[in-house]
């Protein structure tokens, strides 16, 4: 195989990984952290670091890199990871404007969905990655890591009632 054809390969295996994944993996200068994002012209666009969106990660700063790892829809494991070029979109530039069309498509459940792209220019970040270099070698090890801080609480107990309510609806039926 030529080394013409191998990029296109590797080119191909990116976008159809990143395309199909809900979640990505992106770290810069700090640990990686899970993002939802949208594949849009060659390109995984992120947005977050604002109120009710997702955090990105740390250093992910324009004009830096960041390394993408993509995991399978299906099992979960990785597929490939590659090494992005890191740019952050200009609120209401042409870009900007076709990313953010893309990804208020994907983004559920907002609160504000009328005024979001607005909130989004106002306070948060859009990010976008190209793709530069592939990695076909995955590490061996598992890569785990103790979670990351977060501001989300586990579910309080059961109330004590419930299982009566639950058996109740059972023998209903």
């Amino acid at each position: 195989m030529t080394d013409a054809a191998a990029a296109l390969l590797e080119k191909a295996l990116v976008e159809e990984a990143t395309k199909k994944s809900g979640l990505i993996w992106v770290r810069a200068a700090g640990p990686a952290r899970a993002v939802w994002h949208v594949w849009h012209e060659g390109a995984a666009h992120l947005v977050g670091d604002g109120p009710g969106e997702q955090p990105l990660p740390e250093g992910l700063t324009d004009g830096g890199r960041a390394e993408v790892t993509v995991r399978s829809k299906d099992k979960g494991g990785r597929l490939v990871a590659w090494t992005a070029a890191v740019r952050v979109l200009a609120p209401h530039s042409e870009e900007w404007e076709a990313a953010v069309a893309e990804l208020k498509g994907k983004r559920l459940n907002a609160p504000d969905a009328e005024v979001m792209t607005e909130r989004w220019a106002r306070e948060c970040a859009v990010v976008r990655l190209t793709p530069e270099a592939v990695s076909t070698q995955l590490p061996d090890t598992s890569l785990a890591a103790a979670p990351l801080p977060t501001g989300a609480t586990t579910r309080q107990p059961v109330p004590a009632g419930l299982p009566r309510l639950l058996l109740k609806r059972r023998r209903g039926r």
